[in-house]
């Protein structure tokens, strides 16, 4: 195989890794309670408003307000009592209603007066005028207005979206299928826990790290392969794999060793599209189409695949299944740490933020050690600091962070 092209940017590889994805065409209904963290398919237009009707949004006296137009106290007979979830009786001139939160306001109010500003006597209710119309009063359509578009097609359906659809009366939702992922584990070295190991051996932690980041964001996983390194076994596996998967993902054999198999057999079977970036921990990406299927091949160190899985495969897979928000949550931070030379390539480390006393400001450490095979410091870490090409970072200088919380969830 000739010498990989020159690097491509971050941003070079992403553009051409997402250009060449497209949602899936499948689609399934899915009950409300089992919606949250899928991707919307449709647009959820309101029907109705909501609220349905005028209602109280405080305990207290409905009224009108030109019986209580003077100054001074001001006593009106309690006609009615309304509650939640009844229709009530229209207002009759010169009284007050008793109403609850929630409650449909009666006709002939138009304004509440809440328990806590007035007194009741002997069936009757002292408040003080004037009043002002529409106070305490939830109109219908306040929240939702009929034939208003509420959530968009693409969008992930969190907690507040299940209750938005429901208040729509929506029982079910129109979601994208989740992605089928297969997964090939590449290296001779490479034994299953619970297997004693020989001399050279290492556990497959790879495996593992990657289906609790697909489990994370709503993938499927629809076939392991586990692969020596040999061009003939790589070749069947990836074309196996392309069969019954919607994408691929390979853990190692993507560098430009001797036996590093990956880029040669997807050339041979497919299109190879990316071959490195100028990121770290991270350069051997690998991108290319099998059979019509993605293939993400990301490399064999630990962090190094840990840290573009959440750069490059989180948003490949987001868009594969119908997200159309795909950038990860940033922050700002002061670093507590220097970087003072600088190099090429983006630089990615494990850190942990923390908040500085009184002033609510955020600080961002960095674990001691950041090779790409110290496992732990994803463990140590919350977020990703970002370094970019040719930065330098002091002490004191405000620096981005890419959390884990919205990096490794459907929900970020």
């Amino acid at each position: 195989m000739p010498h990989p092209s020159p690097m491509l940017s971050e941003a070079q590889a992403l553009r051409c890794l997402l250009d060449g994805i497209s949602p899936l065409a499948g689609q399934e209904r899915v009950g409300l309670d089992q919606a949250l963290g899928r991707v919307l398919a449709e647009t959820l237009v309101a029907k109705n408003p909501v609220p349905a009707f005028d209602n109280s949004a405080m305990d207290g006296y409905a009224v009108a307000c030109k019986d209580a137009a003077r100054e001074g106290e001001v006593r009106l007979a309690v006609s009615q009592r309304i509650t939640a979830g009844l229709p009530p009786a229209p207002l009759k001139p010169g009284t007050a209603a008793r109403i609850f939160t929630g409650a449909p306001l009666p006709k002939g109010a138009d304004t509440v007066v809440m328990q806590e500003d007035c007194r009741e006597e002997n069936g009757y209710v002292v408040l003080h005028g004037p009043l002002t119309a529409g106070k305490h009063v939830r109109r219908a359509g306040e929240d939702i207005a009929a034939d208003r578009a509420v959530l968009e097609r693409g969008c992930v359906i969190r907690p507040q979206e299940m209750g938005l659809a429901a208040s729509l009366g929506r029982a079910t939702l129109a979601v994208y299928r989740k992605a089928r992922v297969a997964l090939v584990v590449t290296g001779n070295e490479l034994v299953e826990p619970g297997t004693p190991l020989a001399p050279g051996q290492l556990y497959n932690s790879n495996r593992y790290t990657l289906a609790g980041l697909l489990a994370a964001l709503g993938c499927e996983t629809t076939g392991y392969f586990r692969v020596p390194d040999d061009l003939g076994a790589t070749r069947e596996a990836l074309a196996e794999a392309a069969r019954n998967a919607d994408f691929i993902l390979t853990s190692g054999g993507v560098s430009v060793g001797e036996e590093d198999y990956v880029q040669r057999a997807i050339a041979a079977l497919g299109a190879l599209h990316i071959r490195r970036i100028a990121i770290k921990p991270g350069k051997p990406l690998t991108h290319g189409h099998i059979q019509g299927t993605p293939l993400l091949g990301l490399p064999g160190n630990p962090v190094s695949l840990f840290v573009t899985f959440a750069v490059f495969a989180r948003p490949a897979l987001l868009k594969l299944q119908g997200r159309t928000h795909l950038s990860p949550l940033t922050l700002r931070a002061r670093a507590t740490f220097e970087r003072r030379n600088p190099i090429k390539r983006r630089e990615y480390l494990r850190a942990r933020l923390h908040h500085t006393g009184d002033s609510g400001g955020l600080e961002v450490s960095i674990y001691p050690r950041q090779g790409s095979a110290v496992l732990s410091s994803t463990v140590w870490a919350d977020c990703l600091a970002v370094i970019p090409e040719h930065g330098t970072v002091m002490p004191g200088q405000a620096i981005e962070v890419m959390p884990f919380s919205s990096l490794l969830s459907p929900l970020g």
